[in-house]
């Protein structure tokens, strides 16, 4: 019973992290007449202020705390803060700059070039399935190369600084959620140094903004947070193979806005790129369930 009980609470709570995470250009086209930069900027800051405010609220400061005993992983957390803004900064302007079809290519390739990078620095071996999917992606990057003779920088770009971060991570005996408030601590000066000597933009002085803008950029904090609160709290919950389901809901509704809200053109060769990408996921995920299903039948017959 209390199974059937988390696993109602997980796939609630991953259908709200990868919704969020998916309707997230609509927030951003809201801010298109302000820099990406500045934005960047504000969601470093406010993310910050709201991670503080719940690790104090729910008395988590020890887990924090515990972090500053080894120099190595702090260093290694401000490696990882740096490529998460990096990431943060190309969502950014890839929305506000008419690109999010792009961007959900990127978020479609990341599961496949983690596997990609699990293979080359984690030492685990790819079935002959997860090559063929990782192959196929690659083929579909190609015929966007070759045919319009542009190659996906954003989507590339995205998935190899999600990836990179996903990798580095893995790697560190630290909790998602303190860890993270690190992260955001370690962006935090470099956002205010930014925000004092760099931007000078009519929105820039807080003080001068109308209220709605102010609380957009403050709203950036809970758009930031909200939807990896709820990705721990169903990573927790649910078997990776069931959180790999979910993965896909966010660039599917990304593409969906882009195509038929914000009417981004999808030319023949784009949507055979996505063809591409969208077969190698089925592959990998029906791949992923097999497995998922022999370990457990292996693990009945063990305990019986």
């Amino acid at each position: 019973m209390q199974q059937n009980t988390d696993t109602k609470v997980g796939i609630i709570n991953a259908l709200c992290a990868y919704t969020i995470w998916g309707l997230a250009p609509i927030y951003f086209k809201l801010l298109t007449h302000i820099d990406a930069s500045e934005i960047l900027v504000h969601r470093m800051v406010w993310s910050l202020v709201l991670l503080l405010t719940i690790v104090l609220g729910l008395g988590h400061w020890h887990k924090v705390k515990s972090i500053f005993r080894s120099t190595k992983t702090l260093l290694m957390l401000g490696c990882t803060s740096l490529i998460l803004a990096t990431n943060w900064l190309i969502f950014i302007w890839s929305v506000t700059n008419d690109h999010i079809l792009e961007a959900s290519l990127g978020y479609y390739i990341n599961p496949l070039f983690s596997v990609a990078l699990a293979m080359l620095f984690l030492g685990e071996r790819l079935s002959k399935w997860q090559i063929v999917a990782v192959v196929l992606a690659l083929l579909g990057v190609l015929i966007q190369v070759i045919s319009l003779g542009t190659v996906p920088i954003i989507a590339i770009s995205l998935a190899t600084t999600f990836g990179l971060y996903g990798l580095l991570r893995k790697k560190m005996a630290v909790d998602s959620f303190p860890g993270l408030t690190i992260e955001a601590a370690w962006m935090f000066p470099l956002a205010v140094l930014y925000w004092t000597f760099f931007i000078d933009s009519p929105s820039s002085n807080m003080f001068e903004n109308t209220f709605q803008i102010n609380m957009l950029l403050v709203l950036s904090g809970l758009i930031t947070t909200a939807p990896l609160l709820f990705f721990t709290a169903a990573a927790k919950r649910l078997p990776l193979t069931t959180m790999g389901f979910f993965q896909y809901l966010g660039p599917s509704i990304m593409f969906l806005l882009a195509v038929f809200i914000f009417d981004e053109p999808i030319v023949g060769e784009k949507l055979l790129t996505f063809a591409f990408i969208w077969a190698a996921l089925a592959i990998y995920t029906t791949d992923s369930l097999v497995k998922h299903k022999k370990r457990r039948q292996l693990a009945k017959k063990q305990r019986s």
